[in-house]
């Protein structure tokens, strides 16, 4: 049961992220070799560097022949779509970014869960997996990273991380409820734009040059 779950939140996640990758792609007015690749580079992004954080061979990509299959039919519908629909799915972008964060930490969570990795590395797990293509995506499209500026992201994959290692969240109808938490959470933290805290160097450097002058 357990592994069916799992492929459920992989596919759950490799589709959102997929659309989400090609989208921005298109956004920065990329060929179709380029939406491919940016599609496909979102969806497994996060997989990846999390294997080699923990230690799995990363070739274990290409026995995903299913996941991969998915994500390039995805990112060609959504190539082919018309624009005025891409527009109505970009403003629910937020939704469907929350959809693939939930669905690819939990799927992390479980990764680490069932290679017996203590605790701290099944919430790093969570959390990689679930920003990690995120990163690569915007990092490629010349774009800050949403994840490390926007309002609160990777902490809702690692408090997914943390429940299921904490837990033992396993059975099918735990982890959906999780999932709908983290998707619930990370739309209310949009929606009322709440923040981690931060610093900025630039007030104080002008304030330093100012009580120089």
């Amino acid at each position: 049961m357990e592994w069916d779950v799992f492929h459920i939140f992989s596919l759950i996640g490799t589709i959102a992220f997929a659309v989400s990758g090609a989208i921005v792609a298109m956004e920065e007015e990329y060929d179709i070799l380029g939406v491919f690749v940016l599609g496909l580079v979102t969806a497994f992004g996060g997989g990846v560097i999390r294997n080699l954080l923990i230690g799995v061979p990363v070739t274990t990509l290409w026995s995903q022949g299913l996941f991969l299959k998915t994500a390039g039919i995805a990112i060609l519908i959504v190539f082919l779509l018309p624009i005025h629909w891409i527009h109505h799915w970009k403003r629910g972008e937020a939704f469907f970014d929350a959809i693939g964060l939930a669905a690819f930490a939990i799927q992390g969570a479980l990764y680490a869960v069932q290679e017996h990795l203590p605790l701290s590395a099944v919430m790093v797990a969570a959390m990689l997996t679930g920003i990690g293509g995120g990163m690569v995506r915007d990092v490629m499209a010349g774009r800050k990273p949403l994840v490390l500026r926007d309002e609160i992201y990777a902490v809702w994959a690692l408090l997914a991380g943390l429940a299921i290692g904490l837990f033992d969240l396993l059975l099918a109808w735990e982890l959906f409820a999780l999932f709908t938490v983290v998707v619930l959470f990370r739309m209310l933290s949009v929606y009322y734009k709440w923040k981690l805290p931060r610093r900025s160097l630039h007030g104080a450097q002008s304030k330093d040059v100012g009580g120089q002058a």
